[in-house]
């Protein structure tokens, strides 16, 4: 009875990391390439700082998607682990797995900041949200993500089990093992990020609700208004699909708990769907905005076809032209 129950949770675990892993990566990758194009065409989001920091998040997101959810659809789906077959590759892809996530995970904080900031009735927080300061901060952290990853190229390596003879790509450190699974995944991957939305997020959401009595220019209040539902929206989203993941990782950690060979598997299975629903956040900035913003709506369908649509056009027509007269 137990060994079915396992072989059946392995079985259902493998079908979500095909299907469920495909439709994310591909909706994921989209999504995310139609939010740099639209933040980037737009001269209105090119000088915001809280959409540089969704621009960023956006190319990082992509990242995730590449470095982390290709991986898992090819080992746990199909058997094909890369990681094996190349030691470069198995120090790397864990190295930009962590690098994009906590870069992803410190935009969207920073862009919530902004908002904050940017919604505040006082003049003089309000000139803390430009693009000069923006690019400097996204540096600053860039580099300090890049520092605190390298042991991830040192500690990551090939080791051969005793037991079974094969070899897999683990940590060769045991300290430095704790040291990502409660401080870096847990802690500052989700936790702080987490409280950090939740706070300033409702302090914005309050700045909003007074911005109509503030002397802001109508452009300026409209796009802060924007902006910061979407933020709003993404950050309770990204509350729901991250906490299941925490709970697993907590659970995964008690002594004795995973003795069991039944609870064990229900663990690793809660685990599975637990990731895929933060790979979903990862995925889904763009489907957010879509959903929460009428305004963004018509920026996407001006720049899908007002602009680039345009742009093409009249080169086909020249194209067109050239063609009968060679």
């Amino acid at each position: 009875m137990s060994s079915s129950i396992i072989s059946l949770l392995a079985l259902v675990g493998k079908q979500i990391t095909i299907y469920l892993g495909i439709s994310t990566l591909i909706a994921g990758v989209i999504g995310g390439l139609l939010n740099i194009i639209v933040f980037l065409s737009l001269r209105t989001f090119r000088q915001s700082s809280a959409a540089f920091y969704l621009t960023i998040m956006s190319i990082f997101n992509i990242g995730q998607m590449l470095t982390g959810l290709l991986s898992r659809i090819m080992t746990s789906g199909f058997g094909i682990d890369w990681t094996l077959t190349s030691l470069s590759y198995c120090k790397l892809r864990t190295y930009c797995f962590y690098m994009c996530a906590l870069t992803s995970m410190t935009c969207i904080c920073l862009a919530i900041i902004d908002q904050y900031l940017a919604t505040s009735s006082r003049a003089r927080w309000r000139q803390l949200c430009n693009m000069k300061i923006a690019r400097r901060l996204v540096l600053l952290f860039v580099f300090i993500w890049i520092i605190h990853n390298i042991p991830y190229l040192i500690y990551y390596d090939h080791v051969i089990s005793i037991s079974t003879g094969k070899v897999t790509c683990t940590y060769t450190n045991t300290i430095f093992q704790q040291y990502n699974i409660y401080s870096t995944a847990l802690i500052i991957g989700k936790v702080i990020p987490i409280c950090i939305t939740f706070v300033f997020g409702l302090l914005a959401y309050r700045n909003v609700q007074q911005l109509s009595y503030q002397t802001v220019p109508l452009v300026r209040r409209e796009l802060d208004k924007q902006l910061t539902v979407m933020i709003l929206v993404l950050i309770v989203f990204a509350f729901f699909t991250n906490v299941p993941y925490i709970i697993v990782s907590i659970l995964l950690v008690i002594p004795g708990l995973t003795q069991d060979p039944v609870v064990a598997a229900q663990i690793q299975f809660a685990n599975l769907v637990a990731m895929f629903l933060v790979y979903i956040y990862f995925a889904s900035p763009f489907y957010i905005y879509v959903c929460v913003s009428n305004r963004f709506r018509r920026q996407l369908i001006y720049v899908s076809f007002e602009i680039y649509h345009n742009r093409w056009q009249p080169r086909r027509m020249v194209i067109n032209q050239i063609m009968p007269e060679t």
